[in-house]
């Protein structure tokens, strides 16, 4: 009898982000949906290779073999493919041993719909047009970029790194600055606001769960030393000091703990992220993720710095 989802840390990811089908699309593209459906059913034994989702999405559902009792996480797939094209999705699925059973094929319409359906607290997907739909009706979603894929089977430790404004917390501090330009008025209102916490961002949600999951991780070390902690996250902002202190206040009043937080102002994020090697970075700024392609990077669409003329 499956656990009840309600219960769960749920994560829907697109075929297009847990699978490279970089040349499934381009049978899509160049031939049409008719010789798609013959191309996938041709290979329908012939295994995926590995998306840039993968090795966070396999270490994700690793966990809960250290907490079996609350068997806390699960990912659903949610799939533009029909039932029929997504066989080859789901046996490579099996080949990888993913823990992955619920699923749900749309024949070619996006599924950002049924997100809030399946309790989900993010939704991964190679498809910008799904995920811009997504958050547009307030669904926390991000694009995975075309960045590496790397996947060491002797690290079993998930490393989580988001950027704060417009990704965990909401816009607010951002619009200071798009619309004065002034660093020094970002950082003056700030520091009026620091006993008032941001209201969430899209991943609001999702840190807020992850960080419960870490409480059950320090209790078990607190109980067995030799137990090692296997989900770490962190923050990578360009804030500085002074506007640091209204982030730490914000996690605070959600009762959210980070293992390491970087306020950076200015240094560039991939000095960071090379040294961190995180299994997935979320941010809203392309201009950041622009510059780094060793790390799996997502694309959160959200607020005032994804607006056209902003």
């Amino acid at each position: 009898m499956p656990y009840p989802i309600e219960d769960k840390l749920v994560i829907a990811v697109a075929s297009s982000a847990l699978f490279d089908l970089s040349e499934s699309d381009k049978v899509f593209r160049e031939k049409g949906a008719s010789e798609y459906k013959k191309y996938q059913e041709i290979n329908v034994d012939n295994v995926l290779g590995k998306g840039v989702a993968f090795p966070f999405i396999r270490r994700f559902l690793n966990l809960n073999s250290h907490f079996p009792e609350q068997f806390p996480f699960e990912v659903v797939l949610l799939s533009r493919n029909s039932p029929e094209t997504g066989l080859r999705v789901f046996h490579s699925i099996q080949h990888y041993k993913l823990n992955i059973t619920r699923a749900a094929f749309f024949s070619g319409e996006s599924p950002f719909q049924y997100i809030n359906a399946f309790n989900a607290s993010l939704f991964l997907s190679a498809n910008g047009e799904d995920v811009e739909k997504a958050i547009e009706a307030g669904y926390p979603a991000g694009k995975v970029l075309n960045t590496a894929v790397e996947d060491n089977d002797d690290d079993d430790e998930l490393r989580i790194a988001f950027d704060f404004d417009g990704v965990i917390a909401d816009d607010e501090a951002e619009k200071v600055y798009k619309e004065t330009r002034d660093l020094g008025e970002f950082h003056r209102q700030e520091t009026l606001k620091v006993a008032t916490p941001h209201n969430p961002g899209p991943l609001g949600d999702l840190i807020r769960k992850i960080s419960i999951f870490q409480k059950l991780e320090k209790e078990r070390r607190e109980k067995d030393p030799d137990y090692k902690i296997k989900l770490k996250t962190a923050i990578i902002t360009a804030r500085n000091a002074p506007s640091h202190e209204r982030m730490v206040t914000t996690l605070k009043s959600w009762n959210i703990d980070v293992n390491e937080a970087f306020f950076l102002g200015g240094i560039e994020k991939k000095r960071i992220l090379e040294v961190m090697k995180p299994h997935i970075y979320f941010d809203d700024q392309t201009l950041h993720l622009g510059k780094i392609d060793s790390v799996p990077m997502v694309h959160i669409p959200f607020g005032i710095a994804n607006r056209k003329g902003s």
